[in-house]
């Protein structure tokens, strides 16, 4: 078996096969891609409880592995940012910060909102 490199990015590495594409698209600049808004926001959420520290680089990396290998995300960004989603998910019910009770809540309140939000307009949550 081939040792695996490693490019760096933004401070942390992401491992890739020379023979295969990065999991995560990204552009000319080496910035990622995304299809959707909430890809973006799922990405940047994951970040952001990172540099707040509830949770280390490399416990995201595992949680995140797993929901890859898992294969119920499916291919290409859509896929990927499936099993990021997912990963989210985990952790925050890992880390206490919401129940799932709570995160269901979220979603239908989500629901609700997108439903009565004009095309084209943010979603906006009640506060």
């Amino acid at each position: 078996m081939r040792a695996t490199p490693s490019l760096q990015t933004a401070g942390s590495h992401i491992l890739t096969r020379p023979d295969i594409e990065p999991a995560i698209p990204i552009d000319a600049d080496g910035e990622p891609v995304f299809d959707a808004p909430w890809q973006a926001q799922a990405f940047a959420m994951v970040l952001a409880l990172h540099e707040r520290g509830v949770f280390a680089w490399p416990e995201w990396a595992e949680l995140l592995g797993k929901e890859i290998a898992s294969k119920r995300h499916g291919k290409g960004n859509e896929g990927y940012y499936s099993a990021w989603l997912s990963a989210l998910e985990t952790m925050i019910r890992e880390k206490g910060l919401a129940d799932q009770n709570e995160m269901s809540l979220r979603l239908e309140a989500w629901d609700e909102a997108a439903k009565n939000t004009p095309h084209g307009q943010p979603i906006k949550l009640g506060s």
